[in-house]
């Protein structure tokens, strides 16, 4: 998290408030009139047709006819650890302060999407999550979060006590080692291995890792299906043809999911729940149910019993929470 302020503006007003939440695909913008409002006019813009994130950021608040606020606040898919940020699945380079002084704002915070995203989890209404098997969370437990899209992010939330405080976590999990449960995925790995040297999770499990995985598949078999380049494509044929290779990888990819959810789960105590974001997983609707994500999830040997009364749920929801997130964030650091 890194914070940027104008010494010039003692007291910049908290509202309303720019708030962003910026992907390698794709960056969500909307506005939050007052402390008690719902964030509206929320916008996604491609972040490939815009050269910048200032562009991109000018080009929201043009098509909406706002001018830019004192305070601002966005959640970015990538490690933030000062104030000069290169995002790693996308080309977009900035200064942090130099963003702010580019759209005039007071205050502006950046922070780490899945950080964002971890902020928003205990203030979700029931009906944006799906549950996945599981047990009843334990209160005043830590909580998980994961999520394949661009990238593979990771954060949690730890108890602060218990009066319903948390504290975010911003790390790097989807950068850990991706390991195999059986021989096939081994060799799926070893493939991938020789291609990119570290084979992390997020090479797997992510929407590029998905097209990667499902072109692994095909090389340990006929080398035929090289012409699916693209994650939608390898869903399509997975939902057109149940026993086809793009079927095979999709069941692998919600596998190794699991195995890292699990992971995460032991590592930080989660018994308050293991929640699933990101832009892959909410779009398979109960295809991932029937997956053998939670199998993997449980399959932890000894702590099998532990994980199965741990519950997980999908996120799914109409406007991107980390947005809610981001202004949780700006709320907590202010003066």
């Amino acid at each position: 998290m890194f914070e940027s302020r104008n010494p010039a503006v003692a007291h910049p007003a908290p509202y309303p408030r720019l708030l962003g939440d910026i992907g390698g695909t794709n960056a969500r913008f909307g506005w939050q009139a007052s402390e008690n409002a719902a964030i509206s006019q929320v916008q996604v813009l491609p972040c490939a047709e815009h050269a910048s994130l200032l562009e991109a950021v000018q080009s929201y608040l043009l098509q909406q006819g706002l001018n830019a606020p004192d305070c601002a606040a966005f959640g970015i898919a990538n490690p933030v650890t000062g104030d000069q940020v290169a995002m790693t699945n996308h080309h977009w380079r900035f200064s942090v302060s130099a963003l702010r002084e580019g759209l005039g704002l007071a205050r502006f915070l950046l922070l780490n999407d899945f950080t964002a995203l971890a902020l928003s989890l205990t203030q979700l209404p029931p009906e944006q999550k799906r549950a996945i098997g599981g047990g009843q969370a334990a209160p005043d437990a830590a909580i998980g979060l994961i999520g394949p899209g661009t990238g593979l992010g990771v954060s949690g939330l730890l108890p602060l006590g218990h009066q319903n405080k948390w504290l975010p976590i911003s790390g790097e999990g989807g950068h850990v080692s991706l390991g195999a449960a059986n021989a096939l995925e081994f060799a799926a790995i070893e493939l991938l291995r020789k291609r990119y040297g570290h084979v992390s999770a997020e090479r797997v499990i992510s929407g590029a890792g998905l097209v990667d995985l499902y072109h692994a598949l095909c090389e340990l078999k006929d080398g035929a299906g090289r012409e699916i380049t693209t994650p939608a494509e390898v869903l399509a044929r997975a939902q057109e043809l149940p026993a086809s290779t793009a079927n095979e990888a999709l069941d692998m990819f919600c596998g190794f999911l699991g195995s890292v959810a699990g992971d995460l789960a032991l590592t930080l105590g989660a018994r308050g729940g293991i929640y699933i974001g990101g832009g892959v997983v909410p779009r398979l609707g109960e295809r991932f149910a029937a997956s053998p994500f939670r199998a993997r999830f449980e399959d932890k040997g000894r702590f099998k019993s532990y994980l199965q009364a741990i519950p997980t749920w999908v996120i799914d929801s109409p406007v991107s929470p980390a947005l809610q997130g981001a202004s949780q964030a700006l709320s907590l650091t202010q003066w």
